[in-house]
C-alpha cells in the first residue's frame, strides 16, 4: 500500500493522545460530580466484583472506537493500492531516424519536423484500447517514451526529438522490439492473454504479420550508415510475426547538407524502406501522401492486465466507519449510552 499524501499518516499519533485527553476530562468530570455529591472519588474503574469476561466486553466498544479513529486517520493519507486490471489494448511503436539527414531541408521545414508532424496526425487518430511509445534512434537505438495511452505525454516525447549523428535503421528497430517486448512482460505470468508466448533466445519463426496487435511505425529518410544491418533486423521483426509501417521522409532528388563542415549529398531510399516494410507484412507511405487511420487500420487487440494504482480512500474511510457503527451499537447494548 502506498500513500498520496504520506505526512498526513502523522494523524494516527494523535489518536492515542486524543484518548489520554479523552480520559483526562472523563476524570475531571467523575471527580466534579462526586463532589457535588459529597461522595469520596477514587481514580480505580471499580467493578472489583465483576468477572473477567465482563469487564473484557465492557472494554470492547472503546478499543473499536480507538481502532475506528485509527483507520480513520490512515485514510487522511489517502492511500492506494495497486491491482492488476484486465483491458483488451494494442500496441504501437512510433520509431524515429534522429539521424544528421533528417535536418535536410528538402521538405518543408525539414525532414524531422515533418516527421514529427505526421506522428503527431497519427497520434490525433489513436482508437481507444491502443498503447503508443516513443523510440528515437540515430547510430544507436533509444527508447525515450514507454508505450502509454495518454495522448499529452506521447505528444511531448514527440516534440524534444532533434537530429542528431549517423544512422543506424537496424539499431532502430532492434530497440523498438525491446519496447514492445518490454509492454508486453507487464502482463503477469498465468492471467489468460490471447498474446504470443514470451520470446526465447532462439524464438521459433511466425508468419510476417501474425502478431497484429503490436506493430512499429518507422520514420526515416531510408539512409543507413551503421550496422546491424537493417533488412536483417527486419527479418527479425518479421520472423516475430511484428509488422514494420514505413514513413518516408525526403524526396528522391535529396538535397546537399552541410554536417559539420562536410557536405554530404543526401536522399530518400524509398526502395529500402518499401523492402522493410514488405518483408514484415506492412506498408510503406510517403509522409506527404500518409493516412494517419490506415496506420491503425490492421492492428488488433489482446487482453491483457495492468498493475495500477488504484485510490482506496473510501475504502479505508467505509472501515473505520463500520467499526465506529459496531462500536456505538456494542456500547448501547451493554451500558445503554455511545461510547
Amino acid at each position: 500500500m502506498t500513500f498520496l499524501w504520506p505526512p498526513m499518516l502523522l494523524a494516527v499519533a494523535l489518536v492515542p493522545l486524543g484518548v489520554l485527553v479523552a480520559r483526562r476530562i472523563d476524570e475531571r468530570r467523575r471527580r466534579r460530580m462526586a463532589a457535588l455529591s459529597g461522595q469520596g472519588w477514587s481514580s480505580g474503574t471499580g467493578g472489583s466484583g465483576r468477572s473477567a469476561s465482563a469487564r473484557i466486553a465492557d472494554r470492547i466498544p472503546g478499543a473499536l472506537t480507538f481502532a475506528a479513529f485509527v483507520v480513520f486517520a490512515i485514510a487522511l493519507a489517502r492511500p492506494q493500492a495497486t491491482v492488476s486490471l484486465p483491458r483488451v489494448e494494442g500496441t504501437v511503436v512510433l520509431t524515429f531516424d534522429v539521424s544528421g539527414s533528417m535536418a535536410a531541408d528538402d521538405v518543408t521545414p525539414s525532414r524531422m519536423e515533418a516527421a514529427k508532424a505526421a506522428a503527431k496526425a497519427i497520434v490525433g487518430r489513436m482508437p481507444p484500447g491502443v498503447v503508443v511509445g516513443v523510440v528515437a534512434f540515430s547510430d544507436s537505438g533509444l527508447s525515450i517514451q514507454t508505450p502509454t495511452s495518454d495522448q499529452a505525454t506521447v505528444l511531448q516525447a514527440i516534440d524534444r526529438l532533434g537530429p542528431a549523428r549517423g544512422t543506424s535503421l537496424g539499431q532502430g528497430i532492434l530497440a523498438s522490439l525491446g519496447a514492445i517486448g518490454q509492454a508486453e512482460s507487464d502482463t503477469p505470468a498465468g492471467y489468460y492473454s490471447n498474446r504470443s508466448a514470451e520470446p526465447t533466445e532462439t524464438p521459433s519463426p511466425v508468419a510476417p504479420g501474425s502478431h497484429d496487435a503490436d506493430e512499429i511505425v518507422l520514420f526515416s529518410d531510408g539512409e543507413n550508415n551503421e550496422r546491424p544491418d537493417p533488412v536483417a533486423a527486419a527479418q527479425t521483426a518479421a520472423d516475430r510475426g511484428i509488422r514494420i509501417q514505413t514513413v518516408g521522409i525526403g524526396t528522391a532528388a535529396g538535397t546537399t547538407l552541410d554536417l559539420d563542415g562536410f557536405r554530404v549529398q543526401t536522399q530518400l531510399d524509398e526502395a529500402l524502406l518499401r523492402q522493410i516494410a514488405d518483408l514484415t507484412a506492412g506498408t510503406y507511405q510517403a509522409a506527404a501522401d500518409l493516412d494517419p487511420g490506415a496506420v491503425f487500420g490492421a492492428l488488433a487487440q489482446r487482453l491483457v492486465a495492468r498493475d495500477e494504482a488504484i485510490e482506496i480512500t473510501a475504502l479505508v474511510a467505509g472501515a473505520g466507519l463500520v467499526l465506529l457503527l459496531v462500536a456505538g451499537l456494542a456500547s448501547m447494548a451493554r451500558s445503554g449510552r455511545l461510547p
